[in-house]
């Protein structure tokens, strides 16, 4: 797989999500189905599963629609189309929409019988002068003057038009992260290229848990460490080699397997193939593995 950077032989973070069939199989494999039937099938659901995959690449809020990624300074930050802002919006949108003003940190109190601890800074959405551009919204209604509200699972959302700015909180570390509906780079999307389908990188692995699940950190492409569970290790033999790859979990309702399927078919790119804004996990070390696999999803073509 070559994409983002990486090279073969394939090197990826496997989180347990895209290449892993949806449904565990707990134990033991499924009824046995006649090949031509089976792969008739798998070939159906795999070109169900890239369509809908190319469908979200390219959907009006998807990765090809970022077009900016800025860290926010103390005081104040104003953003808009023109050029004397902080950070200048490269889309159409008004010449100035708003300032963000980054000061002090909120005070925390972890039980009532606890001291107040430093907590997050406060931030602050403040009109510029002459008000406020006509249609801007704030989460959804009419923007306002005030304290925002931003936590690592939810950011408050600027908007206007086809133009959204998400206010995100990273560490004690506020960041714009600006998307445009009419970004170049969706406009002129022609499409994803794919390896051909090949039967050969659909596995069977052995679930191998971790007692107790470990923690993994996770470096990021902007100097940041993810923590992510990593529960076990799942071990499959391809091209006669006897392999193992250690996921991470994304989706924190994901079940422990007995045996599950790896579809390498479904390998996909990261977001930081798309655009150069993307904050993309790294792969660990132990990820590498000593074959090529040429399958999935291949280098996006700009």
């Amino acid at each position: 797989m070559r994409s983002c950077g990486y090279e073969e032989p394939f090197r990826g973070l496997f989180h347990l999500r895209a290449a892993i069939l949806p449904g565990w199989a707990q134990g033991q494999e499924a009824a046995a189905t006649p090949a031509s039937a089976d792969e008739t099938a798998w070939r159906q659901e795999l070109a169900a599963w890239r369509a809908q995959r190319e469908n979200q690449v390219s959907a009006p809020d998807g990765w090809l629609t970022l077009v900016g990624l800025e860290w926010l300074q103390p005081g104040f930050n104003s953003f808009g189309a023109a050029a004397d802002n902080k950070i200048q919006v490269h889309a159409q949108a008004p010449d100035h929409i708003g300032l963000l003003t980054v000061s002090g940190r909120q005070a925390s109190i972890k039980s009532a019988s606890a001291k107040r601890t430093p907590g997050a800074p406060i931030i602050q959405l403040l009109a510029p002068a002459g008000g406020f551009p006509p249609d801007l919204t704030v989460d959804g209604g009419p923007a306002r003057e005030g304290q925002l509200t931003s936590t690592e699972a939810k950011s408050p959302i600027i908007a206007w038009h086809g133009l959204t700015l998400a206010v995100l909180l990273r560490g004690d570390r506020f960041a714009l992260r600006i998307k445009d509906t009419d970004a170049p780079a969706r406009t002129a999307f022609h499409g994803l290229n794919w390896y051909a389908p090949d039967p050969r990188f659909r596995v069977t692995a052995r679930w191998i848990p971790f007692d107790p699940p470990r923690i993994e950190k996770i470096p990021t492409g902007l100097g940041s460490t993810l923590d992510l569970p990593a529960p076990g290790i799942a071990e499959f033999t391809l091209e006669g080699k006897t392999l193992r790859l250690e996921p991470v979990i994304e989706d924190r309702e994901v079940d422990q397997p007995g045996t599950l399927t790896l579809d390498f078919n479904r390998l996909e790119n990261p977001a930081c193939a798309y655009t150069p804004y993307a904050n993309c996990p790294q792969p660990p070390e132990q990820n590498r593995l000593p074959v090529a696999l040429e399958a999935g999803e291949q280098l996006y073509a700009h």
